[in-house]
């Protein structure tokens, strides 16, 4: 089974983007747009406080009449942050992605984030174990 691990492996390279949950959302926003993202991780120093997704922004900004520059990421924020370790399978993550309605998990070790995985990632990572499997099954039974 494919674990976050190696997931966080293959995304290598990328930056995981954080942001003070005393920044504006106007700040958070353009941040997510520049880099192309659609959630960025709230921190205090090593700390994860929240997340904050363009869902948060639709739901609590738009609909909610306020405005992107008065408000801070703390008022917005997903709080309650559901996260996972580099042990958690790609299976595990979708289960609780699909129960809880999330597009990002954030990766901790002790504590300090190491990764942010999307539900795009872990479908990515799904799509190539199985294919590996039907190539084995395919080979198995080619003989």
């Amino acid at each position: 089974m494919t674990t976050v691990a190696q997931v966080i492996q293959d995304k290598s390279g990328q930056e995981i983007y954080t942001i003070s949950p005393t920044a504006t959302v106007l700040e958070a926003i353009t941040l997510m747009a520049s880099k192309g993202i659609g959630a960025v991780v709230v921190t205090e120093g090593n700390q994860v406080t929240g997340i904050l997704s363009e869902r948060d922004y639709t739901r609590k900004i738009a609909l909610m009449q306020r405005t992107s520059d008065h408000t801070t990421v703390a008022e917005i924020m997903t709080s309650r942050v559901i996260s996972v370790t580099r042990n958690h399978t790609v299976d595990e993550c979708l289960e609780l992605m699909t129960d809880r309605h999330l597009r990002h998990l954030p990766v901790l070790e002790d504590d300090s984030l190491i990764g942010l995985v999307s539900i795009g990632d872990l479908v990515k990572a799904a799509m190539e174990e199985q294919k590996r499997l039907i190539e084995q099954l395919q080979q198995y039974i080619s003989g």
